[in-house]
């Protein structure tokens, strides 16, 4: 990249993440701990890419979520899906005025900036493909007209993993459209009081500030496109993409049998934009191996299919992901 001027680009990321720390703390003056999962969140936002949060109820997801778009001034919709939901309910319809003899077009509560989709594995495959259409086409289709989605359109899905009576998992294929799978865990026990302390009383909570515009958003996503990233940090990239694939061939034969189907090219493409912007909010103009590992597992998790003997020794994707992070020779 003979043309790459480090101190311009140092610049202008100095400039355009600014708002980063502002926004991290203003969701902390309302949501505790959780750092992980609120830069997961950003990572996701930065690089234009939908998230997938998994955890068991309580741990304050929804919060997190509705605090995010608060603090960047954005349109938010939660949607609680039902087994008995409707893509119509998602989408929009077509209604009939009886008095004109004409149908018009209600838009659904898809159209604005940020969408929780909660619990999206209690709705049927019909209703969670009409969600991840717009996910990937970035539009939505009512009767013969076709609307363009906002520029700034994010989908933050959570699911329950431990209540699976009446649920319909997310195939594999659909999974793979969000760009990170987030495994949120407990507070530790000094969050846990924090927690105790600030909730467990009457009243409103804390109002959380607008303290960045979409315009910034959009702004870093173009940003990120600037980003040094040296040859032999993509080449990584793409042996741990490679290594999940096909495990023998890194040195991994333990590790072959457990693995069905590896992870897809948009792998290595949302490892990239990842990686990217965990750089972004650290204030940095290049993208080092570390930034590659940090958001490796939340990135492939979910895109590799292990075997029935995987199961049988509960081995997780997660922890494959770990295997390939420790034999990959690192640049």
């Amino acid at each position: 990249m003979p043309d790459f001027d480090l101190s311009y680009v140092k610049d202008r990321i100095a400039t355009e993440s600014a708002f980063v720390d502002d926004l991290i703390n203003e969701i902390g003056r309302v949501v505790v701990g959780q750092r992980y999962m609120v830069e997961r969140l950003l990572i996701g936002l930065l690089g234009n890419g939908h998230v997938l949060l998994e955890g068991v109820p309580g741990l304050a997801k929804t919060l997190t979520v509705r605090a995010l778009s608060d603090a960047i001034g954005t349109g938010f919709q939660r949607i609680q899906f039902t087994p008995d939901l409707l893509p119509a309910d998602l989408l929009g319809t077509l209604v009939y005025n009886q008095k004109e003899g004409s149908f018009s077009i209600k838009k659904g509560p898809i159209f604005t900036n940020i969408i929780l989709a909660d619990e999206i594995n209690r709705s049927p495959a019909k209703v969670q493909s009409a969600l991840l259409e717009s996910m990937q086409e970035r539009q939505v289709t009512i009767g013969d007209t076709t609307f363009e989605l906002d520029e700034l359109f994010l989908v933050l899905a959570t699911q329950n993993p431990i209540e699976q009576e009446g649920t319909y998992p997310l195939p594999e294929a659909q999974v793979d459209r969000f760009m990170l799978k987030i495994k949120v865990e407990y507070p530790t026990r000094e969050e846990e009081l924090e927690i105790m302390r600030r909730m467990a009383r009457t009243g409103e909570q804390p109002d959380i500030r607008p303290v960045a515009r979409p315009a910034q958003i959009l702004n870093a996503r173009e940003v990120l496109n600037e980003l040094y990233i040296d040859e032999r940090v993509e080449q990584y990239i793409v042996d741990l993409v490679l290594a999940s694939r096909d495990p023998g061939g890194f040195g991994l034969s333990d590790v072959a049998p457990l693995v069905q189907y590896g992870a897809s090219p948009r792998g290595s493409i949302n490892l990239n934009l990842a990686a990217r912007a965990h750089a972004f909010l650290r204030h940095r103009a290049y993208v080092t191996p570390e930034d590659v590992r940090a958001v490796a597992v939340d990135v492939l998790q979910h895109r590799i299919v292990i075997t029935y003997e995987a199961e049988a020794e509960d081995v997780t994707s997660g922890e494959i992901v770990h295997r390939i992070l420790d034999a990959v020779e690192v640049p």
